[in-house]
């Protein structure tokens, strides 16, 4: 019984209250290794927080990602921002942010110089092997997932059923679709099935309740206020703002997903020259952590003023904004809600209906982007086994990766 007890004490979560120097730490790590896209994010953050840190349930990590994948923005950083504020409020929110986002963004910068010289860097050996480094990743943070959220026959059914149908229709649209109906059908399919209890450490955020509606409204706010000052001012700076944090409120799914709106917003305004677009675009797939660090670039190259230094910051800030304020004002009501009994039903449904959409996206575009070459599937399954079975922790593995990409291929 005493080892029993003892082995529950080390598999369960750690609840105590961290600093904002350990998430920023810890986000910087991140942001430094994290290659792959969102899906591969994802991947790197359930190694990080739920099996080698456990600040955060398995349960507690999967609503997470259920909730921001309902959210507009990059779903990714969100489930980040959403860590940080759970681990040290409001400033472990900006840590969190912060730290897997800046070194993307800086280097993004340093390049908008002279980007147009690089071309597509997607060919390169390193690049390969931290694409296939992405797959072991991804299949990895799945396997665990779907051992804890879909171990019973109706839910991997259920799991089953969304991945085919986020395969047939790749949308974002038909994520959100693929999460309702899994809720839907949680409640009604899976009545029977048992309902969680909380956990006995619950997933608490720091936030007065005051906070969060002012932050929605904020949200709200500056999603219609900010074209009509940008119309009456005319200023340049309010109006790159705009831009920025319209792309942010308005896209569903993140990554790529923005880049659509962002052309339709910088290149056919005449912000920015179409080959510089597409070269920026090119550079961004070589750097790690999300690609929304992209409107950094966009704003240090646009025409006129600001640009350079200060239109990268007034676009990066412009489009995770919006991110950070949904989280901030969604969370406080989405712990008390997530342990209601008919909540829980649904979450069941939808935890395994996001089971299904990341093993939808393991093997597009993660797979088929990742796996092109027999050298680049041995690396893959290299980083699978090393992930497995020597535990070894993510960043070395996809460093490593990226070095025997460089090497082989």
């Amino acid at each position: 019984m005493l080892l029993m007890t003892r082995s529950a004490q080390l598999s369960a979560p750690r609840h105590h209250p961290g600093t904002v120097r350990d998430v920023f730490v810890v986000f910087l790590r991140l942001g430094v290794t994290s290659f792959g896209g969102p899906v591969a994010h994802l991947g790197y953050f359930r190694e990080a927080f739920v099996e080698r840190r456990r600040w955060l349930s398995d349960r507690a990590y999967a609503d997470l990602v259920a909730l921001c994948q309902f959210l507009p923005g990059p779903a990714s950083s969100q489930v980040g921002m959403a860590i940080g504020l759970q681990r040290a409020g409001l400033g472990g929110l900006l840590a969190a942010w912060a730290g897997f986002t800046l070194p993307s963004a800086i280097l993004l910068v340093a390049l908008a110089s002279g980007v147009t010289a690089l071309g597509d860097l997607s060919a390169a050996g390193w690049i390969q092997g931290l694409k296939a480094a992405a797959v072991a990743v991804v299949a990895h943070a799945v396997a665990g997932m779907a051992r804890t959220l879909a171990p019973d026959a109706r839910r991997a059914t259920i799991a089953v059923a969304g991945m085919v149908l986020v395969l047939l229709v790749p949308t974002a649209l038909a994520q959100l679709a693929v999460l309702a109906a899994a809720g839907l059908v949680g409640v009604l399919w899976l009545r029977a099935a048992p309902v969680p209890e909380p956990e006995a450490a619950p997933f608490t955020v720091r936030v007065p309740r005051w906070i969060a509606v002012a932050a929605l409204a904020a949200f709200a706010g500056l999603l219609f206020g900010l074209p009509a000052l940008a119309a009456v001012t005319g200023g340049r700076a309010v109006g790159l703002f705009d831009i920025f944090y319209r792309a942010g409120a308005l896209v569903f799914g993140g990554g790529h997903v923005v880049l659509p709106l962002l052309q339709a917003e910088t290149v056919a305004t005449g912000l920015i020259g179409h080959d510089a677009f597409l070269a920026g675009y090119g550079a961004a797939q070589a750097v790690p952590g999300p690609l929304f660090a992209f409107a950094a670039y966009l704003g240090a190259i646009t025409t006129g003023s600001p640009s350079g230094l200060l239109g990268a910051g007034i676009a990066l800030v412009g489009i995770f904004l919006p991110a950070g304020l949904l989280v901030v004002g969604a969370l406080p009501f989405w712990d008390r809600l997530r342990h209601a009994p008919l909540t829980r039903r649904a979450l069941m449904g939808v935890n395994a209906g996001v089971v299904g959409i990341l093993a939808g996206a393991l093997y597009t575009p993660v797979f088929t982007e990742g796996i092109t070459s027999v050298p680049a599937l041995a690396i893959a399954a290299g980083a699978f086994v090393a992930l497995t079975s020597w535990k070894a922790p993510a960043w070395a593995v996809v460093i490593a990766s990226g070095l025997i990409g460089w090497v082989v291929l």
